[in-house]
């Protein structure tokens, strides 16, 4: 009986850990998309517990009539959720998967070359010309656009840590 006590405890814990996934992804699917989901989820959630594990990938792979999956494979997929797959997490990553977002320690990367004292922060100047005039160019239009919605420091510097978090899981004045 501790035993299956300890296990119901370790359970919840990692759903409460796996409840970290934004609520936000949820807009990023029409309803009808997230009920294919939640059955595409169903699916791979053999055991029913609401968290997939190394366990429900293996027996789906065996349904599926590939039996010899290596593990480290399977443990890369896991990883790709950074802990427990619920099905938040889940949508997260076909949400980022499907709309190209990159993972949020890209972006700041991206953002840290701009930034050599690490203030965490761009010059707005610098950051429009680079808008308009580098890779997939920007409009005038769309760049007032971005910058009406992106967070500034005191002195009107881009903060672009507070920009990646509205970029990679919403902005929370949406809900």
């Amino acid at each position: 009986m501790a035993s299956r006590k300890a296990g119901t405890r370790g359970k919840a814990a990692a759903a409460k850990q796996a409840q970290r996934g934004s609520s936000n992804v949820f807009s990023m699917f029409e309803q009808a998309q997230i009920q294919e989901f939640k059955e595409a989820f169903s699916c791979i959630d053999q055991n029913r517990d609401g968290i997939i594990c190394k366990s429900d990938l293996r027996e789906t792979y065996s349904q599926l009539g590939k039996v010899s999956i290596p593990e480290e494979e399977l443990d890369a997929m896991l990883q790709e959720g950074k802990g427990p797959i619920n099905f938040t997490v889940f949508l997260t990553l076909f949400g980022e998967k499907l709309n190209g977002t990159d993972p949020e320690e890209a972006i700041l990367n991206a953002f840290r070359m701009f930034d050599p004292s690490g203030k965490g922060v761009v010059n707005k100047d610098e950051f429009k010309q680079l808008l308009l005039t580098q890779a997939d160019k920007f409009s005038p239009a769309e760049v007032e656009q971005m910058f009406a919605l992106t967070p500034m420091d005191l002195a009107g510097d881009v903060d672009y840590k507070s920009l990646c978090y509205i970029i990679t899981h919403g902005d929370e004045k949406e809900e």
